[in-house]
């Protein structure tokens, strides 16, 4: 005998109709359970999408009220003049770097400055960028139609490439073309499609949620984001002083007092590798946000601290393979491969040796100058017109990217 909802069925002479049972109940009991499974992947889904576009630094530094990413309601910032009083070398070469840089306005910004007009072309879309007066207009074009706005501000110094933000019904926008420095004009946005736009809509840009627009500006500007708040009325563009080490009216206040025992500001440079990879990996994406965003492959070599946590030399305790043991963040970066060699030699001594204290690393057995060149090799992404130096740190033996 088999049981069904309604009946018991006798084999014999039922057989087939207890199956027909059977197998209905399988569904119906199956279908709530797909549909509880499905729901649970769409929250999942969303949760990912949103955590995505979240701050989601550790909150685990020395001064947990500051993240890179946002201010409380009502910091004080002060901007970089009061700093430059006590700190004169650190702002005579900081504004000037490429995180000084990181957003201008239009009519600031040398790109366009240089390049009054700027246009490109993909099936019937003619994309214009050009000055009208003191503004900067970004316009793209159908041949009947056409969509135009004033260029809210340029991402980028411009050295690799320059994104383009503006505002349209409303809403944000990043431009379908950027301006990359290898070609000396415009080509399609990283992260952007490149087939030619269904509509003179699509192809105008690619809208940005209100969170994303938070994110754009807290890491390419200072003091734009107040809570979860964007606050364009008081932006500093470019990351400055205070973009790193906080809002700086208490520490100003503290110094000015001759109080010198709690400074009152903070500072990276005193965080462990482990804690500095994440605080940069807020803007320059840790494993975490790479995780979330599901991409992989050669376009994560744009995520340094995610890369470097991959070597298989990083320790999160040891200064020696944090981000400032090769980066100074108040200037430009070193172009010269010699420049980082003192750095890889502070772990790998130029000669065989028995390792000391704190020493673990093997001397290299090929050579002792230019290791980036081998070790930390370049990769082109595609369609992007620039190479990015790999920060996960190995023996290169193919020219494959490493996942």
């Amino acid at each position: 005998m088999c049981i069904s909802p309604n009946r018991l069925c006798d084999q014999k002479n039922e057989g087939k109709h207890c199956g027909r049972l059977d197998r209905q109940r399988k569904r119906i009991f199956a279908r709530p359970l797909l549909a509880v499974i499905l729901s649970i992947l769409c929250i999942l889904c969303g949760l990912r999408l949103l955590l995505a576009a979240q701050d989601w630094s550790p909150k685990n530094f020395s001064r947990i009220d500051w993240q890179p990413t946002r201010a409380a309601e009502g910091a004080h910032y002060v901007g970089t003049s009061s700093c430059a009083k006590c700190h004169p070398e650190q702002v005579r070469t900081q504004p000037v770097s490429p995180m000084g840089l990181a957003l201008q306005r239009a009519q600031d910004a040398p790109v366009l400055r240089a390049h009054r007009r700027l246009t490109f072309r993909t099936g019937p879309f003619l994309y214009t960028i050009e000055w009208e007066g003191d503004r900067v207009v970004y316009r793209v074009s159908d041949g009947q139609r056409t969509v135009s706005e004033p260029i809210l501000a340029a991402f980028g110094l411009g050295d690799a490439g320059q994104t383009y933000l503006l505002q349209h019904q409303g809403s944000y926008y990043e431009s379908r073309v950027s301006f990359f420095n290898d070609v000396q004009t415009l080509d399609f946005t990283l992260g952007h499609p490149r087939s030619v736009p269904e509509s003179l809509e699509g192809a105008f840009g690619k809208k940005v949620r209100p969170g994303e627009a938070s994110l754009c500006f807290a890491c390419h500007s200072t003091a734009s984001v107040r809570g979860t708040t964007l606050q364009l009325d008081r932006m500093i563009p470019g990351i400055t002083c205070e973009g790193c080490h906080g809002p700086g009216g208490k520490h100003v206040a503290t110094m000015q007092s001759g109080d010198r025992k709690e400074p009152s500001i903070f500072n990276p440079g005193g965080l462990a590798a482990g804690d500095l990879v994440e605080f940069c990996g807020s803007c320059h994406r840790g494993s975490f946000q790479v995780e979330l965003t599901g991409m992989s492959g050669v376009q994560t070599v744009r995520f340094q601290p995610y890369r470097l946590t991959g070597s298989r030399c990083f320790n999160p305790q040891d200064p020696r393979i944090g981000c400032l043991a090769c980066h100074n963040p108040h200037q430009s970066r070193s172009r010269d491969a010699a420049f980082y060699d003192a750095k890889c030699l502070s772990c790998h001594p130029a000669v065989s040796t028995e390792p000391t204290s704190g020493q673990t690393a093997s001397a290299c057995p090929v050579g002792k100058k230019l290791c980036t060149d081998c070790h930390m090799p370049k990769f082109v992404l595609p369609g992007g017109h620039l190479e990015f130096t790999d920060h996960r740190i190995r023996v290169a033996r193919t020219k494959a990217f490493p996942d």
